[in-house]
């Protein structure tokens, strides 16, 4: 049976690429996608997932857009990172399918009040705006969600956008303690995780000998993407993060890490948003996140090559070649 799974994202390339791969996989039932403000405002990021979706051949996929700003002070964006668009690199036509009319927030809580408690994992690709609003207006969703997998934070590696604090985790850092007090279950994927996943040349190239529509937008946005990351750390390529998120649901053996504590700093202007993860067991507070440490990346990139080439491969075919930008 597919895992049912509701994604929350602020597109961002490396998140579009985190979509494609739950999409081009049947391990996994994708109930809706609730845009998150935080690479490029909420205006934009829903706009981005519906044309991921379209490119993908899913437009029956439901999108839904949540929050604008974070639970407190003002919206932090990544155009820096990530362009205007913050998909730039690849050029899509502007989106048909329609946005759903329901606020993310009231499709996170009502659905998993719908579904079985304990069936629904929720794939956070941004910051946790909505699921931090979700679970204050609804604490009873709790005890219902089967885990949360997450892209943010970090220990040893530190952080990317403050010396202390990972973008996802610092643009809503209250959100951030909301979820990781919850007591649900968290799988985290930090930066010292997904800055092992590095898109050298030779990745990138195998994603472009694919030869489909969709695998030259990807290597555009991965060429476009990964400039920022080559230029700040001196490294082979990028760090592609948010499709940790999904190859961890669909191979966890890829993975190890450990069990610790993990806290938000919320108040300290010098260290606010950081992930305190305990990863020596030294404060004696419980347990309450999975912190991935380690990856095959061979073998994460061997996942996400193999499953861009089964996406809607006949259908992209016929259409006519993306423009890189």
């Amino acid at each position: 049976m597919a895992e049912k799974i509701i994604i929350d994202s602020d597109p961002g390339q490396d998140d579009a690429l985190a979509i494609l791969l739950a999409l081009a996989s049947p391990e996994i039932e994708v109930l809706g996608i609730v845009a998150a403000a935080g690479n490029v405002p909420l205006s934009l990021t829903e706009r981005n997932i519906r044309k991921i979706c379209e490119l993908a051949g899913r437009s029956d996929i439901k999108v839904f857009a949540g929050c604008n700003q974070p639970m407190t002070g003002p919206l932090v964006t990544a155009e820096h990172v990530h362009g205007a668009t913050g998909l730039d690199g690849a050029e899509l036509p502007e989106p048909t399918m329609p946005l759903q009319e329901m606020h993310g927030v009231d499709f996170i809580v009502e659905t998993l009040m719908d579904e079985p408690a304990g069936s629904v994992t929720l794939c956070m690709l941004g910051p946790l705006t909505n699921l931090g609003k979700a679970l204050t207006k609804a604490p009873e969703i709790a005890g219902r969600i089967k885990k949360i997998v997450l892209m943010g934070g970090g220990c040893f590696e530190g952080g990317n956008i403050t010396p202390a604090a990972e973008f996802n985790i610092y643009v809503d850092p209250p959100a951030a303690a909301v979820v990781f007090g919850s007591g649900v279950p968290i799988v985290m994927m930090p930066l010292d995780v997904t800055h092992k996943t590095l898109t050298t040349r030779a990745r990138v190239n195998a994603i472009r000998d694919i030869g489909t529509p969709l695998a030259y937008a990807v290597v555009g946005w991965l060429d476009y993407f990964e400039r920022f990351d080559v230029a700040k750390y001196g490294s082979e390529g990028g760090p592609l993060h948010d499709p940790n998120v999904i190859a961890y649901l669909l191979k966890p053996e890829l993975y190890c890490g450990r069990q610790c504590n993990v806290e938000i700093e919320t108040e300290s202007e010098l260290t606010k948003g950081m992930t305190v993860a305990d990863w020596w067991g030294v404060s004696g507070r419980p347990k309450n996140a999975l912190f991935i440490g380690d990856v095959d990346a061979d073998g994460f990139y061997a996942l996400l090559t193999e499953r861009l080439s089964w996406l809607g491969r006949e259908e992209l075919a016929r259409q006519p070649m993306l423009r890189l930008v």
